[in-house]
């Protein structure tokens, strides 16, 4: 499951609402007891219906061509002792900037499986102990275009707290993937790659560098992907491998994300040239993973011993000093040479012009 929390402000009144739309690994772990959302107990659970889809599924996984329909359910327990009157609702999913999925509000605009996805009902009234199914239909349109689609439907439930002057929201829900019939292109682009390279006071030792890069998914399919990152010197040399990097999460059609990598055990090799590679990863309506052909980028960025640029310019500065004091001087010997020569020529024809006795 996954879980996330917002806060609205209106004119009148604050509005808090806790969603916790809980997409379990194991079924049997929603039935056991009452979930807990982000700001309190919940006392319902929610859960798949055994039905001709499956059963014990974490989530709801559809693929159905544009203009078809598939009817399903979902199980909402009442875990607590009063009777429950809960909101019924679909919403389209996003990827936070944590890398969970999350909900559209439900005043949120829902433009895919948020608006294709419909309840029997907009409520469900369940007695303590008791458990209700809560029908619903996916209705593809005809216009679709193909590709994956995620969202979830959601169970509601606003409390008062009179004392704070809020209203609570609790949300549970389950995911719904989607995917629509028609050719699916899968691919993921590395944009805007760069490297920085920091070094150390040794100038013939090792420094780091970083890599920063944003995952692109510009295909119509939800993928991950496995990274690998290198930093090496002109002509492939001096070669830096980044250590393990986690997998991105999955990035929705027309979803980004951007990583940076640190690099270690890096040379001052002047100029860099950083690669990333990316492996996207497929999963099926099976949850089967696919890894596809990998993607690869290269950038390249300055990798300068500061230290050592700093003796050269100092030691270029000693020499061009020593040149032209060399210099001065000669100039200096040469005037005085002169001025001598000049004096003693004049003292020659002073004492050719004096008469003698």
């Amino acid at each position: 499951m996954y879980a996330s929390v917002t806060r609205r402000k209106t004119a009148t009144r604050l509005r808090a609402t806790a969603l916790a739309l809980l997409a379990t690994s194991a079924v049997a772990a929603l039935a056991a007891g009452p979930a807990l959302a982000a700001e309190g107990d919940v006392a319902w659970t929610v859960r798949t219906a055994s039905n001709s889809y499956g059963a014990a599924r974490s989530s709801f996984s559809y693929a159905a061509n544009p203009g078809g329909r598939v009817e399903d359910a979902m199980v909402v327990a009442n875990r607590g002792p009063v009777p429950l009157n809960l909101a019924v609702y679909a919403a389209d999913g996003f990827t936070t900037n944590a890398g969970q999925l999350d909900l559209l509000a439900k005043d949120g605009t829902s433009v895919a499986v948020g608006a294709w996805v419909h309840a029997n009902s907009g409520s469900v009234t369940i007695q303590p102990g008791k458990t209700a199914q809560v029908p619903f239909t996916v209705t593809v349109p005809g216009n679709a275009t193909p590709g994956d689609y995620v969202g979830g439907i959601v169970t509601s439930l606003t409390q008062a707290n009179d004392a704070a002057g809020i209203n609570v929201d609790r949300r549970l829900g389950i995911k719904i993937k989607l995917r629509v019939g028609g050719e699916l292109k899968p691919n993921l682009a590395i944009e805007d790659l760069h490297v920085g390279y920091g070094g150390t006071s040794n100038p013939f030792s090792k420094g780091h560098a970083t890599v920063t890069y944003t995952i692109h998914n510009t295909g119509n399919a939800v993928l991950s992907a496995q990274q690998t990152v290198s930093v090496s010197g002109p002509f492939g040399v001096l070669r830096a491998q980044a250590g393990d990097i986690a997998a991105p999460p999955e990035l929705l059609p027309g979803e980004s994300r951007t990583v940076t990598v640190p690099v270690g055990g890096v040379a001052p090799a002047l100029r860099l040239a950083a690669t990333a590679t990316l492996t996207p990863l497929l999963t099926d309506a099976s949850g089967s993973t696919t890894s596809l052909k990998p993607i690869q980028v290269t950038a390249h960025g300055w990798a300068l011993p500061w230290t050592l640029v700093l003796l050269l310019v100092v030691l270029i500065a000693v020499i061009v000093g020593a040149v032209l004091l060399t210099r001065r001087n000669r100039a200096r010997r040469k005037v005085n040479e002169d001025s001598r020569v000049r004096e003693a020529v004049e003292q020659a024809l002073r004492d050719q012009e004096t008469p003698t006795a």
